[in-house]
């Protein structure tokens, strides 16, 4: 089985965001969106007005609370991302189109609840894929917004001290391999998992100089389709939430002996930072 990337989601009837010729990305990036499991027991509704959403349970992942993570973005291409500073969002290269000026790009920040009134919405203006990005590794990219947004960044790891140990995920992507997004924000954790453990699911698929995997070798507990561009994060020594990890791929959502696949942030923060600066 080919690897997919977990790419933007396709838009679906009653979503709240659009998405773009996107979804044409390389299979290796049909990524996944917040997985939080490999099976929903329920779905969100995502019919606009909607006041309420099921509450079952999916498997993994829980309903992340207002103010959370206010660092998260929901990109209307149908990918996730993180405030790298108050006017840049970092993301994933396999979910733009390449590199220039682009106002085509709605960043909704600011809520859990994609239909809530007091959503924060920005216009792109400007977006740089990483250099030499050709659809293996190197899976990131800035988004330049119009204006500011006036909440929390994230900041991201510069060294490999934080690429171990329990990392959490984020996202409005589906919650089971093949569903559709999510009207709220779900939530989950995952476990890292060694290079050699991860080249063993995935054999030469794997950069393991630029990626790094998490998650269950009994599947359950995952990022999924439209979850692509999304931070994994965890705590750094002062306590502070650091990036660690951008959703990329993965073999489906939450399968048993295939982690999820994420772009190692450590090895591309000079990168980052430098094209910032250019923006």
């Amino acid at each position: 089985m080919h690897p997919m990337t977990r790419k933007a989601q396709p838009p679906t009837k009653g979503s709240v965001s659009t998405v773009s010729n996107l979804s044409r990305t390389p299979l290796r990036f049909l990524k996944r969106t917040l997985a939080v499991g490999a099976v929903a027991l329920a779905a969100v509704s995502l019919q606009p007005g909607s006041a309420t959403a099921s509450t079952a349970p999916v498997v993994g992942g829980t309903r992340a609370a207002q103010g959370e993570f206010p660092f998260m973005v929901r990109l209307s291409m149908g990918c996730g991302g993180a405030l790298y500073t108050q006017q840049i969002v970092l993301t994933a290269a396999h979910c733009v189109s390449g590199s220039g000026n682009n106002t085509s790009i709605t960043a909704t920040a600011g809520v859990v609840d994609l239909n809530s009134s007091s959503a924060i919405k920005v216009k792109s203006t400007k977006v740089l894929q990483a250099p030499g990005y050709n659809g293996t590794g190197k899976d990131w990219a800035l988004i330049k917004l119009a204006k500011p947004i006036n909440l929390p960044t994230l900041k991201i790891a510069d060294t490999k001290a934080y690429d171990n140990g329990t990392f959490t995920v984020a996202g409005w992507g589906a919650t089971r391999e093949g569903g559709s997004q999510q009207r709220y924000l779900m939530k989950a954790t995952v476990p890292f998992v060694s290079d050699a453990s991860c080249q063993a699911s995935y054999g030469s698929s794997l950069v393991p100089a630029e990626e790094i995997c998490a998650g269950f070798a009994q599947g359950g507990v995952d990022t999924c389709q439209g979850d692509s561009g999304g931070p994994m994060f965890r705590r750094d020594s002062a306590n502070a939430w650091i990036q660690v990890g951008i959703v990329s791929w993965g073999e489906g959502c939450a399968r048993p002996d295939f982690p999820g696949v994420y772009t190692e942030v450590s090895t591309f923060a000079g990168a980052i930072k430098s094209a910032a600066a250019t923006l």
